[in-house]
């Protein structure tokens, strides 16, 4: 057994049991719970998209400072998620230890990947809307905004495949991002444990679907109806797909199902 009181992390054994033991709790949440932590969180990655773009819209940074400072800063996104609590798409590709554990069922993993998933675009694209309104768009004279179309533009004319192994590079980080958090024992452990994974696919320009799912609405609202070649709801979905299975294979694959082949085979 881990000690309880103690200073040291946990060791990665430890975190192996302590994610499949999370995961058992994360399938069993009631319905009502599972909605309003997943629209938290896809408010809270929305928040952390928002700081983002206020650095990319800097045109002074140079590009290599521009990425790092933005990436620093969507940090605040999986930090509130960890922290304050709610539930994410793509860490919640982790359930895949508890499932292949046989702790949960089926049912239980794809039931709580769906209604997290419809949950997150709720919160991410409610959270786009409400900005769009604000008046946000109009800071640094209106170069927020400007950047705001640029980047939704940019997602959505990614090809296919391009768009899927960003998305599983991405959620191997954001994946190993929570991994890390849970072998601290302190705020300060879980946020350090945080910043440089998520900053890292950030500045690579990898693809977060959640993420997207703040970008690209975004970019939709504040276009006005007006938005010219690849932005489109059309181009959003064309999208997310990929995106979406990348962070599956990523997370749930490259992440999840290694650590149980290494720690919780047996």
């Amino acid at each position: 057994m881990p000690e309880v009181f103690g200073f040291d992390c946990y060791s990665p054994k430890e975190i192996a049991e302590r994610v499949e033991n999370v995961g058992v709790t994360k399938a069993n949440l009631p319905l009502l719970s599972m909605i309003a932590l997943g629209v938290l969180a896809g408010g809270f990655i929305g928040l952390g998209a928002l700081y983002a773009t206020v650095v990319f819209s800097d045109s002074s940074l140079s590009f290599a400072v521009s990425r790092l400072l933005g990436g620093v800063v969507f940090s605040l996104g999986l930090i509130l998620v960890v922290v304050a609590g709610a539930e994410l798409f793509t860490g919640n590709n982790l359930l895949v230890m508890a499932w292949v554990s046989r702790r949960i069922t089926t049912g239980k993993l794809l039931e709580n990947l769906a209604v997290v998933f419809v949950a997150n675009f709720i919160g991410a694209a409610g959270l786009a809307w409400l900005v769009s309104l604000s008046g946000h768009a109009n800071m640094n004279g209106g170069a927020l905004g400007k950047t705001a179309i640029a980047i939704a533009t940019a997602k959505c004319a990614l090809p296919f495949a391009e768009a899927f192994f960003k998305g599983v590079l991405c959620n191997l980080l954001v994946c190993l991002a929570i991994w890390l958090a849970l072998a601290g024992r302190t705020v300060t452990d879980k946020i350090l444990a945080i910043i440089f994974p998520i900053s890292a696919f950030v500045a690579a320009g990898f693809e977060h679907s959640v993420a997207n799912m703040y970008f690209i609405p975004l970019g939709l609202f504040l276009s006005d109806g007006s938005a010219a070649g690849a932005l489109s709801w059309a181009g959003f979905l064309h999208n997310l797909l990929p995106v979406t299975l990348g962070n599956l294979v990523g997370g749930a694959g490259m992440v999840g199902l290694v650590y149980w082949v290494v720690y919780r085979r047996s």
